[in-house]
């Protein structure tokens, strides 16, 4: 649940993702003095900065330090206190992840990670700015889970579980103000279980952060346009991932596509698959994401756009696999 934060339609211009988690961490720090935030000279990039305004004594701002930032971090957490560190996702997940394997997830510590400026979110910033390899490697660290949100109520709602939660969390959000999903933090929310967007039979589509809006708006034009019943798959937590819905996809509409914005190598495309694989059911399967190059630099939608994770490239591929064919001959030219 996000608490009782309220906003009126003239605050939703400052309400951006990461607005919501820094508003959703104050609430938080309320009420668990042991909360304590950490900040690599990002605060106010980040928003970690609105905790840093209202509890300045429970603030550190480390300078451009990300290593010492988390091993600071891991020493606070075996004190007893509860670190919410926040810096980029390209920072957290490459320059700091020596720290963040040795000095947390090797301990099973409880910090809390927020990675802001996610996958392509920050496209126009370059690619060293770019972020599409963090899932891959944050999910490959024993101990820790993966969030990855789509929208604001989502993060406020991982930004509270994360608490409850013991041990390293990883929690990825984008740089601005993400489309609207939900319309309310109450829609059940609950860490390593999918959120059913829409039911369908003919072909399940699994998404994850910023390509979960353009998911459910694929399956709309799928459905009104070319008649398709379409499942849509928000799977927030990639690990621990939801078996059980990816399971019931495969047997029940035997098509899958991912969707993600980060690398088809490593991330939610590979997790399905490892879970859909071990099914022993045939199905198609299909992963949309950054190939496996460093992308081009652009604004987010363009380059959405141009890997074909925006609702036009979703509503192509489900198109190009639905003409697929399942059959008993061993033609496979003919089937995915």
């Amino acid at each position: 649940m996000a608490g009782g934060m309220t906003f009126t339609m003239i605050d939703t211009t400052k309400l951006s993702t990461a607005e919501i988690y820094g508003k959703t961490l104050c609430d938080l720090g309320k009420e668990h003095p042991e909360i304590v935030g950490l900040s690599a000279d990002l605060a106010k990039s980040t928003k970690i900065g609105l905790f840093g305004d209202a509890f300045p004594e429970r603030f550190f701002n480390v300078g451009i330090a990300e290593q010492n930032m988390f091993g600071m971090a891991a020493g606070m957490a075996k004190a007893g206190l509860v670190p919410y560190v926040s810096t980029f996702a390209v920072f957290t997940s490459m320059r700091g992840l020596d720290q963040v394997h040795t000095d947390i997830c090797y301990q099973n510590l409880d910090v809390k990670m927020i990675a802001t400026h996610a996958g392509l979110s920050f496209g126009q910033a370059g690619s060293t700015h770019h972020c599409t390899e963090d899932i891959s490697i944050m999910r490959t660290m024993a101990n820790m889970t993966v969030i990855v949100p789509a929208d604001g109520w989502e993060t406020a709602n991982a930004v509270r579980a994360a608490y409850d939660r013991k041990g390293p969390v990883y929690i990825r959000i984008n740089r601005g103000f993400d489309q609207v999903l939900y319309d309310r933090p109450d829609y059940g929310f609950e860490i390593g279980k999918a959120v059913t967007l829409k039911d369908g039979t003919d072909l399940t589509i699994i998404a994850c952060g910023s390509t979960v809006w353009r998911a459910m708006q694929a399956a709309r034009v799928l459905e009104k346009e070319d008649g398709l019943s379409i499942r849509v798959l928000n799977m927030h937590t990639v690990k621990p991932i939801d078996a059980a819905a990816i399971e019931a996809a495969v047997k029940e509409t035997r098509r899958i596509i991912t969707v993600e914005d980060h690398s088809i190598v490593g991330g939610l495309g590979s997790a399905v698959a490892e879970v859909a694989a071990g099914t022993g059911k045939s199905f198609s399967f299909r992963m949309l994401g950054i190939p496996d190059c460093f992308s081009i630099i652009g604004l987010h939608e363009d380059l959405m756009a141009e890997y074909g994770i925006d609702e036009n490239g979703i509503v192509k591929s489900v198109r190009e696999v639905m003409g697929k064919d399942f059959e008993a001959d061993e033609n496979w030219d003919d089937e995915v």
